[in-house]
């Protein structure tokens, strides 16, 4: 599953707006070992294509070696579809190459709505999972008598 703030699903749908009829991606980067998305990166489609996208090599490399100096890999890999439902085509699972991320879709052919889906991808299996929206990463999943482990 994965749990996501819900200033973070903004971004990442006005981002796929913002750069609609060209697919929109990005990442959103937490700490290592945590599985919790925190920082909202986008990138530049470098294909400015409506039906594929592909990471600037150079800015994918600036990102690599930001998140490792930070201590952060990409817990959520997003992309938008432009005309076709939210759901990975071949070309996005022969690219995925991080197994422990979130890879998140969204679907802006509906100008009025929007589709949000998150799948795994491993070694070429596709498998959606559910995904949960807080206002908070506080309290979420642990119960109540959790406490923030950052202030």
């Amino acid at each position: 599953m994965l749990v996501i703030r819900a200033d973070l699903v903004d971004e990442i749908v006005a981002h796929a707006r913002r750069d609609h009829p060209d697919e929109a991606c990005g990442v959103i980067a937490g700490p290592e070992g945590s599985d919790r998305p925190e920082r909202f990166i986008p990138m530049l489609n470098a294909a400015r294509s409506p039906t594929f996208y592909e990471f600037d090599s150079g800015d994918l490399l600036r990102l690599y070696r930001d998140m490792d100096s930070r201590g952060e890999v990409p817990v959520v890999i997003y992309h938008s579809h432009t005309a076709t439902e939210a759901y990975p085509s071949r070309t996005d699972i022969s690219y995925a190459s991080e197994p422990e991320a979130h890879y998140v879709l969204v679907s802006t052919r509906e100008p009025a709505t929007h589709e949000f889906r998150s799948f795994r991808i491993v070694d070429g299996v596709v498998t959606e999972e559910d995904v949960e929206v807080v206002e908070s990463y506080m309290f979420s999943h642990t119960g109540a008598d959790d406490v923030p482990d950052h202030a």
